[in-house]
């Protein structure tokens, strides 16, 4: 899957496609082709837990072809898919309302003809109306987390929405607890349609350093006696970057942590990332600071931390959360959407009120004063990671839902 984007269609410029991979000759093609399809219909294809959950469920089922339809681009975060028949797909949306991308959309999934569309929260919902158009038989949308413009879900135009698109869906899959009861109860979706999902994390590439943490890939940044504080994430408003530099700053300036080494790291680019600087930076501390954007090793960087740290203002189930217990970090995370059914407060970690940097550093604080405090709860968190996030029994759940919709496909017919 790593051949370069191309135009596919002359009378839709618009729409580029990445060719599948592993079509070596007829019997292989047949073989392919012979898998049933799923698309599976996102705004973008960028770095982000929903994409990230994506690509390790698709790389986890080769008995489907999939097909990844981004509404409006996707990144080079596309090239870790290294499943053999992927098709990668732009429409190019327009900000606003634009009609036309449903047409494209409707006309591409008329080509394609799918088993199965996949929608992912309120960005792509509107595109199961193209998908009941295109006469796709199996519909499926996942709620993986509140939009930016919603936090809590209170919004009345979009619980509408939601109501209204519901009679098209066939099953919801809904990452969290929180998620599950919105739905049952806001959207009015019968509990028979819900199959909630966790995310699952790979305990084989996400593991514990050892016997301690690894330096940072920057030299001089930190000295092996100092506490890295850290954090992976999109540096943009939704997940308060600001909230963890602000309890930095109160951190650094508290005399009775004066003999600490203090050190923070966060993994992550967005539009927020610049002001993270600047206030580093006026507080005299942007040399105690390492802000290196995106990176593609976050596993090796969450080995490079001694307390994880998620700010965020609102979550589903963050793969993040998930990833730092499965690492043996000790986690620290506000208390918003399912963050508090991945972490066992007082046991693998601590919770703390959405955009409160005091009651941030205070939680962070006690970790920074007993190491053997870091090590319990790290120990209990990668337990708890291989007992109930395994990735193989998210997968498992996933392919149960696709494959009731495919059996209930044949009985209709």
């Amino acid at each position: 899957m790593n051949s370069a984007a191309q135009e596919i269609a002359p009378d839709e410029p618009d729409i580029r496609s990445r060719p599948q991979a592993g079509l070596t000759g007829s019997v292989a093609d047949t073989e392919i082709q012979s898998r049933p399809l799923i698309a599976h219909i996102i705004y973008r294809l960028d770095v982000g837990g929903l994409e990230n959950g994506l690509i390790n469920l698709i790389n986890r089922t080769p008995q489907y072809r999939h097909t990844v339809i981004c509404m409006t681009e996707y990144t080079d975060f596309s090239k870790r898919i290294t499943h053999d028949a992927v098709g990668l797909y732009a429409l190019h949306k327009r900000a606003g309302q634009d009609i036309g991308v449903y047409v494209r959309l409707w006309r591409l999934l008329r080509r394609l003809r799918p088993e199965i569309v996949h929608t992912r929260n309120l960005s792509a919902l509107e595109a199961q109306l193209s998908a009941f158009l295109a006469a796709v038989p199996g519909r499926v949308h996942g709620e993986h987390g509140w939009d930016v413009h919603d936090l809590d879900g209170g919004n009345r135009k979009y619980q509408w929405l939601r109501r209204f698109y519901s009679y098209l869906v066939q099953r919801y899959i809904p990452l969290s607890d929180e998620l599950d009861r919105y739905l049952r109860q806001r959207i009015r979706v019968n509990t028979a349609k819900i199959s909630r999902i966790y995310n699952g994390v790979d305990t084989v590439r996400f593991h514990p350093a050892s016997p301690v943490r690894q330096e940072p890939p920057v030299a001089g940044f930190a000295a092996s006696d100092a506490v890295i504080i850290g954090t992976v994430g999109r540096m943009q408003a939704v997940k308060d970057p600001l909230n963890l530099v602000h309890a930095f700053i109160h951190l650094s300036q508290r005399d009775d942590l004066n003999q600490y080494q203090l050190r923070l790291a966060m993994i992550g680019d967005g539009p927020l990332r610049r002001e993270a600087l600047d206030m580093l930076e006026a507080a005299g501390l942007a040399h105690c600071a390492w802000l290196p954007g995106s990176r593609d090793d976050i596993a090796d960087m969450l080995r490079c931390m001694d307390i994880f740290v998620l700010p965020s203002r609102a979550e589903g189930i963050s793969n993040t959360i998930l990833e730092a217990m499965a690492s043996a970090l000790p986690v620290v995370a506000t208390r918003v959407g399912g963050n508090s059914e991945l972490i066992t407060e007082g046991t693998s970690g601590a919770m703390v009120p959405a955009s409160d940097p005091v009651a941030l550093a205070d939680a962070i604080e006690v970790y920074l004063l007993d190491p053997d405090l870091r090590q319990r709860h790290g120990d209990a968190g990668r337990k708890r990671v291989e007992l109930t996030f395994g990735i193989d029994e998210m997968v498992n759940k996933y392919v149960k839902v696709y494959e009731s919709i495919f059996k209930s496909a044949v009985i209709s017919e």
